[in-house]
């Protein structure tokens, strides 16, 4: 039996954030369509698939094509010339591990540093991480969004606990966008949003970060908050659930047992990498058809692979 389309017809978008400027910028969001439903009508901006470099080196063991991407590499800056060279790749995500004060704790005027580095090495937009750590980040974000003034980047993320002081020194003091994260759950999500604008931040500077989780590892309630807020955006018109949606898809795949084992420690899964590399294309597949607006992954092949299904559904 044939498939025939029956394209749904909604009475609202996505709002458009754009990362970066001029010919180096990318634009997310604007979708007026199911996920991935693209015979629906014609996409501006389809979901955008970000790599990830982090300003430590990444643990290759096991992982001979992640190894060979950065050969050579000696700081951040250069790693960061090499990922964005990967096809596919909209954009490039740097991930401030090392500021944990919980690990190195390196100084905040270290880190900044190598995000001016990195982002002139870097001839595609730039998203940035922190480490996690409120404190941290807030002091992290602030330095960097002044010290990277003018080049309109998103900073991932604001959260309940920190979303003031962040979205004043990032968003309001300096123009860059920044990330709304809440932890899988549509009313956390609607209620960040609302406390952002009510501070005064553009709804055209935030992107939802809703959060998300591996394939296997809770996943399903992560597909529902986000099918939730995708329906609330499209079919009740919901302007504050309306902004485009990011997943840092890496920080969760990279984390679970599947991606990490040895292949001599359990010999019946396989090679580490192959592993690694289907857990996160098939994570990030399922946020994709949940709705995302742009996935964030750190292998070259998933970016790859990402990149071909998007240019097959179009």
């Amino acid at each position: 039996m044939s498939f025939e389309a029956k394209p749904v017809v909604y009475g609202a978008s996505i709002g458009e954030v754009t990362i970066g400027t001029g010919d180096l910028s990318l634009t997310i969001g604007g979708a007026n369509i199911s996920p991935l439903c693209f015979f629906e009508a014609p996409q501006k901006h389809p979901p955008a698939i970000g790599i990830e470099v982090s300003d430590l080196p990444f643990d290759t063991q096991g992982l001979p094509l992640l190894a060979a991407l950065y050969e050579g590499c000696s700081d951040m800056a250069e790693r960061v010339a090499r990922a964005a060279s990967v096809k596919g790749a909209s954009f490039v995500c740097l991930r401030f591990e090392s500021a944990d004060p919980g690990g190195l704790n390196r100084s905040v005027a270290d880190c900044v540093a190598d995000a001016v580095k990195a982002a002139a090495a870097s001839p595609l937009p730039i998203v940035i991480i922190g480490c996690k750590n409120s404190e941290k980040d807030t002091a992290l974000f602030t330095a960097m969004a002044e010290a990277l003034q003018g080049k309109n980047y998103l900073f991932l993320s604001a959260r309940e606990e920190d979303y003031k002081a962040i979205s004043a020194g990032v968003a309001m003091a300096y123009g860059h966008n920044v990330g709304a994260e809440s932890s899988v759950d549509i009313n956390l999500a609607k209620q960040l949003s609302v406390l952002m604008t009510q501070l005064g931040v553009r709804r055209d500077l935030i992107v939802l970060n809703p959060g998300s989780a591996a394939a296997g590892y809770g996943y399903e309630y992560v597909a529902s908050t986000m099918d939730r807020i995708r329906a609330a955006a499209l079919e009740q018109n919901d302007t504050m659930l309306q902004m485009p949606v990011i997943t840092p898809v890496s920080t969760e795949t990279w984390a679970v047992k599947e991606s990490i084992i040895s292949g001599d420690e359990m010999p019946e899964w396989g090679e580490r990498e192959p592993r690694a590399i289907q857990m996160e294309i098939v994570t990030a597949s399922a946020c994709l058809a949940s709705g995302s607006d742009a996935v964030i992954v750190r292998h070259p092949v998933s970016v790859e692979k990402l990149a071909a299904l998007i240019a097959a559904l179009l």
